[in-house]
């Protein structure tokens, strides 16, 4: 049984908080000529959103049906214990590169 700490969201609200940063959910649709609509890139398809991953920050797009995996949350709370999930860039996951795409080709 896990125990909630003070002063945290619930996790439904942080990913709610994710997606609308880091997705195509947060960006209105049917608007733009090629520009980024509140920071948010053009090249995330409907249903994406962006991680950083590893040293050197590699960027990569995945679907939003990786959150639902328990492997991936474990990446979401080392993620909000390193980083926190307030800052501008998009999610940062604090894990080696090979690692990252060998979970994710485990996902797909």
């Amino acid at each position: 049984m896990a125990l909630k700490k003070a002063g945290r969201l619930p996790q439904a609200a942080v990913l709610k908080q994710i997606l609308k940063r880091c997705s195509s959910l947060g960006r209105k649709q049917g608007m733009g000529g090629g520009e980024e609509e509140e920071g948010l890139p053009l090249d995330v398809p409907k249903g994406h959103f962006v991680v950083y991953v590893g040293e050197k920050r590699s960027r990569f797009i995945v679907p939003i049906s990786f959150l639902t995996h328990p492997e991936f949350q474990t990446l979401l709370r080392a993620a909000e214990e390193e980083f926190g999930f307030h800052h501008d860039m998009g999610l940062t996951i604090p894990c080696e590169e090979v690692v990252f795409r060998s979970l994710t080709s485990m996902l797909s």
